[in-house]
C-alpha cells in the first residue's frame, strides 16, 4: 500500500509538472508578445509567483478533495488512473498547441476512473454543477467582458498621447498585471494537486477526511513542481495565447492580465477550480475585440472552445481505461510504466520544443 501511495503521488507530483508546463502560457504570453519581458525573464517570475501564490489559500485543495466524488468509494488505483488520464490529454492538447484546461483534464480523469470502478453515483453531482460546470461556464466570459470594458476605459484615457509612451508605460504596468496573473495561477491550480495528494492520503488511511488543509509536506511539494514546470514552459500555447488569438499591444496585455487576475483571485476564495486557461483566453478576446471582431482570429478561439467541450469527456475516457487495466494482476505497475513513457514522451517534445523556441525573443 505504502509503494503505491509513493507511486500516486509521484505521478500528482508529474501532473502537477505538466500542469505548470502546460499553463505557463496563462501569465506570460501577453507579456512576451508585447515585448514587455523576454521569454526567459518572464517564465523565472512566473515560477517564482506561482511557488508563492500556492501558499496562500486552501479551498480549491478542499473542493477536489471533498466535492467532486465519493471518498469511501477512492482507491489508489482510481487516482492512479484518473492522473495519467489527465497528464495525457494535457500533452495531446500541447503537442498541438491547443490552451486546454489542465484542471478540467484532472476533473475528468478522477471523474472517469471512478465511474469506470464504482458507477455514476460515486460523482457528487451537486458539487460537479456549483462548484465547477458554473464557474468554468462564467469565468472565461467574465474574462470576455471585464477585459473589453477595461481596455474601452484605457483607450478612452489614452486617447490623445503618443502611443510609444502609451506602450512603454504598459510595458511596465505588465510587470505587476502579469505578476497577480502567475500568483493567482499558483494559488488556484497547484491546490488541485494538493487535493489529490490529500485523497490519496485518505485512501490509504495516512490522513482523516475532515482535513483543514493538506500536509506542509503536500504543499510545498505542489509548490515546486507547479514552479519547475512553469520554468520549463510550454512554447507551442505561449504562441497561440500571445499571437494567434488576437494581435495585442501593451495596454491590451495589461487589460487581459488584470481582468484575468481578477477573476482567478476570487474564485481561489470560494474553492472554485476554474480553468485558468478559459479564463485568461476569454481575457484576451476581450481585449484583442477592442479593435472590432475581424481583430480576433475567430478559427483558433474555435478550437479552443473545442478542446473546452472534449477535455473532460476525454480525460474521463483514458482514465477509465487505465482504470480497468488496473483491475487485472499487475495492472497498476503497467499504468505507472505508461506514466513513465508519457513523461519521457513529455521531455522529448520539450527539447524539441525549446529548439525550435516558437516565441520570438525581445529586441
Amino acid at each position: 500500500m505504502d509503494a503505491t501511495l509513493v507511486a500516486v503521488v509521484g505521478v500528482a507530483l508529474f501532473f502537477d509538472f505538466t500542469n505548470g508546463f502546460h499553463d505557463t502560457a496563462n501569465s506570460i504570453a501577453t507579456s512576451v508578445s508585447t515585448r514587455a519581458l523576454s521569454p526567459r525573464a518572464a517564465v523565472a517570475m512566473a515560477a517564482v509567483l506561482n511557488f508563492a501564490g500556492a501558499f496562500v489559500s486552501f479551498e480549491v485543495a478542499a473542493t477536489i478533495a471533498n466535492g467532486i466524488v465519493d471518498q469511501n468509494a477512492i482507491t489508489l488505483d482510481i487516482i492512479l488512473a484518473g492522473l495519467v488520464g489527465a497528464i495525457t490529454w494535457n500533452l495531446v492538447t500541447w503537442f498541438f498547441g491547443l490552451p486546454s484546461s489542465s484542471s478540467h483534464a484532472l476533473i475528468g480523469g478522477m471523474l472517469g476512473s471512478a465511474v469506470f470502478a464504482s458507477g455514476w453515483d460515486v460523482v457528487k453531482w451537486g458539487g460537479i454543477r456549483e462548484k465547477v460546470l458554473i464557474p468554468s461556464l462564467v469565468a472565461p466570459f467574465a474574462g470576455v467582458v471585464i477585459a473589453f470594458l477595461l481596455i474601452f476605459l484605457i483607450t478612452w484615457l489614452i486617447a490623445r498621447r503618443a502611443p510609444s509612451k502609451v506602450n512603454r508605460y504598459f510595458r511596465r504596468a505588465q510587470l505587476v498585471s502579469g505578476g497577480f496573473v502567475a500568483f493567482t495561477h499558483g494559488t488556484n491550480d497547484a491546490q488541485k494537486t494538493m487535493g489529490i495528494i490529500a485523497l490519496a492520503l485518505v485512501a490509504s488511511g495516512h490522513l482523516s477526511p475532515g482535513f483543514d488543509r493538506p500536509p506542509l509536506w503536500v504543499i510545498v511539494s505542489a509548490a515546486l513542481a507547479m514552479a519547475a514546470g512553469t520554468y520549463v514552459g510550454g512554447w507551442r500555447i505561449i504562441r497561440t495565447l500571445g499571437q494567434r488569438i488576437a494581435k495585442i499591444d501593451p495596454p491590451q496585455g495589461f487589460a487581459a492580465q488584470t481582468a484575468c487576475a481578477g477573476i482567478l483571485w476570487g474564485t481561489a476564495h470560494y474553492g472554485f477550480p476554474v480553468s485558468t486557461t478559459h479564463t485568461v483566453s476569454g481575457s484576451v478576446l476581450g481585449a484583442g475585440a477592442i479593435r472590432g471582431f475581424s481583430a480576433v482570429r475567430w478559427g483558433v478561439a474555435g478550437n479552443i472552445l473545442l478542446a473546452w467541450i472534449f477535455t473532460i469527456p476525454m480525460a474521463g475516457l483514458v482514465g477509465g481505461l487505465m482504470e480497468l487495466i488496473t483491475r487485472v494482476e499487475g495492472g497498476s505497475v503497467v499504468v505507472l510504466v505508461l506514466a513513465i513513457a508519457i513523461a519521457a514522451t513529455a521531455f522529448l517534445g520539450r527539447s524539441y520544443d525549446t529548439r525550435r523556441r516558437l516565441v520570438p525573443a525581445t529586441a
